[in-house]
């Protein structure tokens, strides 16, 4: 290349009589056209491949086919997943407003920033204090639309009431969730493990996808203890009230926001039932005590914000 580029600098001295100033001129402009050529030459030759911002997610289509407009929903886990999306989906008011409904699932913080923080999500469960932090309800006009109650969490067991001390856990399998952003069933835990001057990969530690999981393997004998909350209308049909021991009290529940840009009462409203039901379906006490932010027994619907 060298050789060539000193060959054409002296035909072109020779024979047009150019300038050296000129020749030199010309020679930056066929440089930069050259190594513009062969980028992209270089860049046709790739595959690309962008993953996409949640790889685990659900799809349906509602009767408004020729509408291309996504509801997308944010759930830390796939259980969750599996009981909104066909309610979004046979829901009237979604189906006039939305051709596709999209549910991303996974539990870490990672994604809930991404979700949250860049408004991806059209509705999500998560935290206050995330949303907080992120002024997601100023940047995104993310509503409160269910919140959950505060609550305790547990190490439960079905033969013995669960000791906090170093040597108990050491030989005990034991049942967490899979989800880091999950109180009860796996921060509380950790916590107490470290606390404890655990180290955390000499436990024998099984993680699940929920908490209902969790209470099958706990039944089954698949597991010697969990952390989780406690279940007053289910559990104490399998275990024993008196087989729990506190690792926290006082954890401030989720919530259920939504994304409105417009005053969309009848989605908020559509959105506040399909929650509340799937919540209740649980068959838990705890649930009977969930917060409604929004009037939507009468028309017309209207936020009410939050109880002091």
């Amino acid at each position: 290349m060298a050789w060539l580029s000193t060959n054409l600098l002296f035909i072109l001295l020779k024979k047009y009589k150019l300038s050296l100033k000129t020749i030199m001129f010309l020679s930056v402009i066929i440089s930069t056209w050259l190594v513009w050529l062969l980028s992209q030459l270089v860049i046709a030759d790739i595959s690309i491949n962008l993953r996409p911002v949640q790889e685990h997610k659900l799809h349906c289509q509602t009767a408004s086919g020729e509408n291309h407009a996504s509801f997308r929903v944010k759930v830390p886990t796939k259980q969750l997943a599996d009981q909104i999306l066909p309610a979004l989906c046979k829901n009237s008011v979604v189906r006039r407003q939305f051709g596709h409904v999209e549910v991303f699932w996974g539990g870490s913080l990672a994604e809930q920033i991404e979700f949250f923080g860049k408004g991806i999500a059209d509705l999500i469960l998560s935290k206050d204090s995330i949303m907080q932090a992120l002024h997601a309800d100023a940047t995104h006009n993310y509503t409160p639309i269910i919140g959950y109650s505060s609550y305790s969490a547990f190490f439960i067991s079905n033969k013995e009431k669960p000791k906090l001390e170093k040597a108990y856990f050491l030989d005990k399998r034991i049942g967490l969730l899979d989800y880091p952003t999950s109180r009860s069933g796996h921060i509380l835990p950790k916590k107490a493990f470290k606390s404890l001057d655990l180290d955390i990969n000499s436990l024998n530690i099984t993680y699940v996808s929920s908490h209902k999981v969790l209470r099958e393997k706990l039944s089954n004998n698949e597991v010697d203890i969990i952390a989780s909350y406690w279940n007053d209308k289910i559990d104490e049909q399998y275990f024993s009230h008196n087989y729990i021991t506190p690792i926290g009290e006082n954890i401030t529940g989720s919530r259920w926001y939504l994304k409105l840009t417009e005053h969309n009462t009848d989605l908020a409203c559509a959105v506040q039932s399909i929650t509340k039901q799937i919540a209740q379906s649980v068959g838990s006490a705890y649930f009977d005590s969930l917060e409604e932010f929004w009037q939507c027994d009468i028309s017309p619907y209207k936020f009410l914000g939050e109880k002091r």
